[in-house]
């Protein structure tokens, strides 16, 4: 074991006496393992972001999160710069 590496936990295939279902009871199973494929344990950080990429790009935001989301920020941005008393005239020129 070294001071770099994570312990794995043990894994069992104990299954209960009486239980009639498929698959193991107790299973730990993330909740949207079968929508994106970001949710894998994969190591190192460049894999990471690039399964993040790749997830972004290709699954369709269909209930327009990502626009809200900008607009939120956007008007945050504006509600603090309110707040701090700053002049947005700078960025307009009179010509």
């Amino acid at each position: 074991m070294g001071i770099l590496h994570t312990r794995k936990n043990k894994k069992y295939s104990y299954t209960p006496r009486y239980y009639k279902g498929e698959g193991n009871p107790y299973e730990l199973k993330h909740k949207f393992d079968e929508y994106r494929v970001t949710a894998t344990s994969d190591k190192g950080l460049k894999t990471k972001i690039n399964n993040a990429f790749e997830d972004y790009k290709y699954n369709e935001d269909t209930s327009g999160a990502n626009r809200r989301i900008m607009l939120i920020v956007g008007v945050l941005i504006l509600v603090f710069l309110f707040v701090i008393d700053f002049d947005l005239s700078i960025f307009f020129s009179d010509r």
